[in-house]
């Protein structure tokens, strides 16, 4: 294989280009330079034939079309462009190929970008309730329709699996966590009110923060971050591997089969938990009470039974399914949202946990203001 060649011939006004040889990476070196040095020197009609071009690869195409490109440039008309017939192909796409747009480097943010973000921010924000408000609507006509006529709708075997994987299981966390969190409102309450000479009402604080507030709020956070973002990963999982679509393909309603069962079985536990969770707290106080102030167990439980009533135990339990159904909306909804990549399930995960536990603290604090002024 000969190396490239390239020779001109001038004839009148035509000035002809004729190339040869092996126009390849490894030869192009050769001919890089004389191409580069190319006029028409006033000639108006150039022609060009690579019709004894022996070898040719992307490099070579790149130079002919440089040099094609070059002599218009300069002024000439490009009257002929021959190449062999089977690389027409290889020229077409290198000549079709066009090439990115420069990168736009920012060197510093203006007001107006700090402004466009915080609009964009508050879009997204925005299309993201009312996406979730929607869905609400949508799985709780669903959850009706469940109840209302369960031999169609109601799969009694999927929502025990449930209540087992997200109550049931979490019970040694729930358990663990909550006892510590007994121990130490125990702690800071009796170090506090050691000072005036009341540390009896440290079981007081104990019973109506735990039963009103702490317990449930503290549990429903464990779950949102537990089984809330389990929901997401699990039903994004399979909407990446395409079982989704599969479903609805052989006629199967996925609210029926995936939301329903999940977010039944978590208001069902839910409940449970909590009062597992009181429990559970109360006794890291009682435990600490006894060890730092001396407040033995009948003690304990005699000014417990002073300090609440009925009303300080549903305040808390009345909170738990609401936040239960929460949670699991949002996990599922964030779940059907997954785009088919595995980076998305990720990042859905972690905003179903943010949001759901965003939306149980607002929930919180609109049960506390809802029942300061029920006087409850």
């Amino acid at each position: 294989m000969t190396n490239p060649w390239f020779h001109l011939d001038r004839s009148g006004g035509t000035l002809r280009l004729t190339a040869g040889g092996a126009w390849t990476v490894y030869h192009a070196g050769i001919i890089d330079a004389g191409l580069r040095r190319l006029e028409p020197d006033g000639a108006p009609i150039v022609e060009i034939d690579a019709g004894q071009v022996e070898a040719l690869d992307t490099t070579g195409v790149w130079l002919l079309l440089r040099t094609r490109t070059q002599l218009a440039n300069a002024g000439a008309r490009i009257a002929a462009f021959e190449v062999p017939e089977h690389y027409r192909p290889l020229f077409q796409v290198i000549e079709t190929d066009t090439p990115p747009p420069p990168a736009v480097v920012r060197t510093k943010d203006t007001f107006a970008d700090f402004f466009e973000r915080i609009g964009r921010a508050t879009h997204e924000t925005l299309t993201q309730a009312v996406g979730i408000l929607g869905y609400v609507g949508r799985i709780t006509i669903e959850w009706f329709k469940a109840v209302t006529r369960p031999q169609r709708h109601f799969r009694f075997t999927a929502t025990v699996r449930q209540i087992e994987e997200v109550g049931i299981n979490a019970l040694p966390i729930v358990g663990l966590l909550m006892f510590l969190v007994g121990v130490v409102l125990a702690y800071q309450g009796s170090d506090q009110l050691k000072k005036f000479g009341l540390d009896i009402f440290t079981v007081n604080a104990l019973g109506i923060g735990v039963l009103r507030e702490l317990g449930v709020l503290i549990t429903a956070i464990i779950i949102a971050g537990r089984s809330g973002s389990a929901f997401t990963a699990q039903i994004g999982t399979m909407k990446v591997n395409e079982e989704i679509d599969a479903m609805q393909t052989m006629g199967l309603n996925v609210d029926d089969v995936l939301i329903l069962p999940r977010v039944t079985g978590l208001v069902i536990a839910l409940p449970f938990l909590t009062f597992y969770a009181d429990i559970v707290a109360l006794i890291g106080g009682a435990i600490m009470c006894y060890f730092d102030m001396g407040i033995t167990a009948p003690m304990f439980v005699r000014q417990l039974h002073q300090a609440i009533n009925l009303d300080t135990f549903l305040v808390g339990m009345i909170k738990a399914p609401v936040f239960a159904y929460v949670i699991g909306m949002v996990g599922c909804f964030e779940g059907l949202n997954v785009e088919r990549n595995a980076a998305s399930v990720g990042k859905l995960t972690t905003r179903s946990v943010v949001e759901a536990v965003f939306l149980v603290i607002v929930l919180d604090a609109g049960f506390s203001v809802m029942f300061s002024i029920l006087g409850i």
